[in-house]
């Protein structure tokens, strides 16, 4: 088998074609794990035992259970019980609910990195929980993390070909038609190689810009 060069350029634009697909599942996959890692992060800090455990047991499930698998429950198994969801929408709960997971570990490490005399600095200046929360420990726990959750992006964004086992039209799955329809794989799984590569990269130049500018502000505040 040899690479056919017009046959390449010919199917490019239509694997291409799927590329907005890729990036508004991962964006949105991606602000639904921040914000509820987020959530997942306060409720496992949270004084109230039982809430606590079941966030506990909540983030170890998911993080020690395979993502299809998740993806085949939210798709396949949860309209059995009344809960349905598109095949886009199910692809986004089930990544952002996966990687919001990881990220609520990260928050933590974040958190506990905070020092305790900021926690008691608010209490003496009788912040309510919420000012304590968003004016002193978040925009110093969040900073030096930045890096890992810009790392979470790019992994994020390289799961998406998984949605293709719910028929969800990203890169992998437009270039297997192809190949089929043609009898001919090289060509449409290099391209998609290609484009993973052309979208990851540049993401991952402007993490570690923003992990160089998140380092510098945050030097200059703790001076």
């Amino acid at each position: 088998m040899t690479w056919d060069w017009n046959f390449a350029i010919k199917v490019f634009p239509e694997i291409a074609s799927a590329i907005w697909v890729v990036i508004g599942i991962t964006l949105g996959a991606y602000i639904f794990s921040l914000v509820f890692g987020l959530v997942l992060t306060f409720a496992r800090r949270s004084s109230f035992k039982p809430l606590s455990a079941t966030s506990y047991f909540f983030i170890e499930f998911i993080r020690s259970t395979p993502p299809l698998v998740q993806l085949f429950f939210v798709f396949f198994a949860l309209p059995s019980i009344g809960i349905s969801f598109d095949k886009y929408t199910a692809g986004i709960l089930t990544l952002g609910i996966h990687y919001s997971t990881y990220l609520s570990e990260v928050y933590r490490s974040g958190i506990d990195s905070v020092p305790k005399g900021q926690w008691e600095a608010a209490r003496a200046m009788n912040f309510s929980k919420a000012q304590t929360w968003f004016r002193v420990i978040l925009p110093q726990a969040i900073p030096p993390v930045i890096p890992m959750i810009g790392n979470y992006l790019l992994v994020l964004f390289k799961e998406t070909p998984i949605l293709m086992a719910i028929g969800v039209g990203e890169f992998l799955q437009e270039a297997q038609l192809i190949g089929a329809d043609h009898f001919k794989y090289l060509e449409p799984i290099t391209i998609v190689g290609i484009l993973f590569l052309l979208l990851s990269y540049p993401s991952a130049l402007l993490i570690n810009r923003l992990e160089q500018r998140s380092k510098l502000a945050f030097g200059e505040r703790k001076k």
